[in-house]
């Protein structure tokens, strides 16, 4: 009894740390200026449309909820971080779409088995440090012959690798949580998923960020939005040599990525993959 109580204990901890970290910074920024198209691509690509009943796990800001919404579609945005609802919220109303926002934990959803037609989730789900345990869920709440849709950013493309250069300054991850990008791996995500899912179509796209003038300018930005760099660098923020470094490797990878001729532009991967409920 005693060991359930204290890994209940960890694991709500965890969780009320993950929802502080997004809540950091500026997440609506980078979804709505550096990523605004994700969550059409993986609406398109699920089939959502009139009348199904529409679960965005992980849901942020509603990159996928609004998009979702707007064909006709009821969508429910779930995300264990409520802060960003107001973004959410302005985003529906400005689009003329409904959503309705529910707290939620992707390891726990609060949604009973076979409650939604489609279930997607938009770079979202993949932060989750439990993977097993949120691809559970990911098929629980999904009817059979039900659509899900992921988007996820894959371990070799521009995010993955922005995560590996973190990951020497940033605080250790707790035991048992795994790396975010590894859901950006096809063979990863259908072990996950397993016999419970079927026709699995899995696919390699990038998305174009852009509007910066150097790569140390999209560094300064990125560091003042996203909320995982933020706590990277607050870990370090005693020691100026370390935040020095992380300064210079982080400049150092966009300027590697870098495919604009005057401003800086970036290429990021990202796996889309869709699946159908067995």
């Amino acid at each position: 009894m005693t060991d359930t109580i204290d890994a209940i204990t960890a694991d709500r901890a965890l969780k009320a740390r993950h929802r502080a970290m997004w809540a950091l910074g500026d997440y609506p920024a980078v979804a709505s200026q550096l990523i605004p198209e994700l969550g059409r691509v993986l609406v398109a690509a699920a089939g959502v449309g009139r009348g199904d009943r529409v679960l965005d796990v992980a849901a942020g800001t509603g990159n996928a909820a609004v998009p979702a919404a707007l064909t006709g579609a009821d969508v429910v945005a779930s995300d264990l971080t409520p802060q960003l609802f107001a973004a959410g919220r302005e985003f529906a109303a400005r689009e003329g779409v409904e959503v309705a926002w529910d707290e939620g934990d992707a390891e726990a959803l609060p949604y009973a088995d076979g409650a939604f037609d489609v279930v997607l989730s938009s770079v979202g789900v993949m932060f989750a440090p439990h993977h097993q345990q949120a691809a559970d869920e990911l098929v629980r709440v999904c009817r059979p012959g039900g659509r899900i849709g992921l988007i996820s950013w894959t371990p070799e493309g521009f995010v993955g690798e922005m995560f590996r250069t973190m990951k020497p300054y940033a605080p250790a991850p707790p035991p048992g949580a795994q790396p975010p990008p590894l859901w950006g791996d096809e063979a990863h995500v259908r072990s996950l998923l397993g016999d419970a899912v079927t026709d699995v179509v899995a696919r390699r796209k990038t998305v174009t960020v852009g509007g910066f003038g150097t790569p140390e300018e999209w560094r300064d930005f990125w560091k003042s939005v996203y909320g995982p760099t933020i706590v990277a660098y607050r870990n370090i923020a005693d020691e100026p040599d370390r935040v020095a470094a992380l300064d210079r490797d982080l400049a150092a990878l966009a300027a590697r990525y870098d495919r604009g001729d005057g401003t800086t532009i970036l290429e990021w991967e990202y796996l889309l993959l869709t699946a159908r409920r067995t």
